[in-house]
């Protein structure tokens, strides 16, 4: 362990591992801001902070399952000429859920809320439902991250976890500004679920074999948001003016 600390290379490979984690992690911070917004005020907190603890367990589970994981790619059947494995099974599945999360809430916020029942049932149910889909969208999201950081580390384990830890800790600090962000700009939180659609169907045609270069993704959704931010700057000055916008 000592060996480890004293090798630069070590140094450079958790700086790169950590900040591969981090900018993944993203994607799945913005998710979590939207899922815990369904819960009441005074729960949204520890919520966040429950999911992203949840969130850190079950990527480090992945991490520590790697016999698992190399074997992914091995087909399990063929279903319409395409060999399905257990990496695909995992896309398709998550890019469904996230497809049908980000629609139901889309559908939501255009037509209004219409659940019945008590309050403290609804919380109740709404709480385990949040940190359930924040369990199971941190294994879709960090598939491929886990991945690609047992490609670059090999046996470097402790290294890896360390970059977990580091990146957890890093969402734990954002999770609450970006949460507060998303929950006072409506039109943010509208641009947050079309990202969620648009991942959903790349994952969805990635568990097909069907590859799109993630620049255009990343690019896409990097026009996206400098339009959102010029709207938003557009908003902020008309109010000042004392303008409708």
């Amino acid at each position: 362990m000592l060996e480890m600390l004293s090798d630069p290379q070590v140094w450079i490979l958790l700086l790169t591992l950590s900040t591969i984690e981090i900018v993944l992690g993203i994607d799945n911070l913005v998710f979590i801001s939207i899922a815990v917004s369904r819960l009441p005020p005074e729960r949204r907190e520890f919520a966040r902070k429950f999911g992203i603890a949840v969130a850190c367990i079950t990527r480090i589970a992945l991490l520590l399952t790697l016999a698992w994981l190399a074997g992914l790619t091995t087909d399990l059947f063929v279903l319409l000429g395409q060999g399905i494995s257990v990496r695909d099974l995992v896309l398709i599945l998550g890019g469904v859920f996230l497809l049908v999360k980000g629609a139901l809430e889309m559908r939501e916020m255009i037509g209004g809320s219409h659940d019945d029942g008590s309050p403290a049932a609804k919380a109740a149910v709404s709480f385990g439902g949040v940190i359930a889909q924040i369990a199971v969208i941190d294994i879709v999201f960090s598939l491929d991250s886990v991945i690609a950081a047992v490609g670059m580390a090999g046996d470097y384990v402790p290294v890896m976890v360390t970059a977990i830890l580091v990146a957890v800790s890093v969402m734990l600090l954002a999770a609450r500004p970006l949460g507060q962000f998303i929950d006072a700009n409506p039109t943010v939180k509208m641009l947050a679920l079309a990202f969620i659609l648009l991942i959903g169907a790349y994952l969805l045609l990635e568990g097909f074999d069907v590859h799109i270069p993630k620049g255009y993704i990343y690019g896409s959704m990097g026009f996206s948001v400098l339009v959102e931010v010029l709207n938003l700057w557009a908003k902020r000055n008309a109010r000042r003016r004392g303008e409708t916008f």
